[in-house]
């Protein structure tokens, strides 16, 4: 399945990401993901491959089971490659936290995530 470049960045947000169901998470991961995809995150290090991606994923997803993720319009895609602003917090409240996605992909699907934390206002 070939995806543009914006819909892998929010889908990923959303669907993998910001999915609580392990088993419907797992299979976003396949459908956005290469096999052979790399997520790159600043405090836990690389993970390579569908198996690794989900154990982080699920890990990071756990800590934050109130959170609610929105993405930013600022919403930038060139190529192969592209990058997404987004926040996270409680409902109601002012964001806890907020990054930039940047990825590339490859055949329609993401080859690589890399993970930057912004700093709130």
């Amino acid at each position: 399945m070939s995806n543009s470049i914006s819909t892998l960045l929010l889908r990923n947000l959303s669907d993998v990401f910001g999915e609580g169901d392990p088993l419907r998470r797992r299979a976003a991961l396949e459908e956005f993901w290469n096999e052979d995809g790399v997520f790159y995150d600043p405090n836990k290090g690389v993970c390579r491959g569908h198996d690794q991606i989900d154990r982080i994923f699920d890990a990071l997803r756990a800590t934050h089971l109130t959170s609610n993720i929105s993405q930013s319009p600022r919403l930038k895609c060139w190529a192969n490659a592209g990058r997404v602003k987004w926040v996270s917090g409680v409902l109601g409240q002012a964001p806890a936290y907020g990054g930039t996605d940047f990825l590339i992909a490859r055949d329609g699907r993401i080859a690589a995530l890399y993970l930057f934390f912004d700093k709130l206002p």
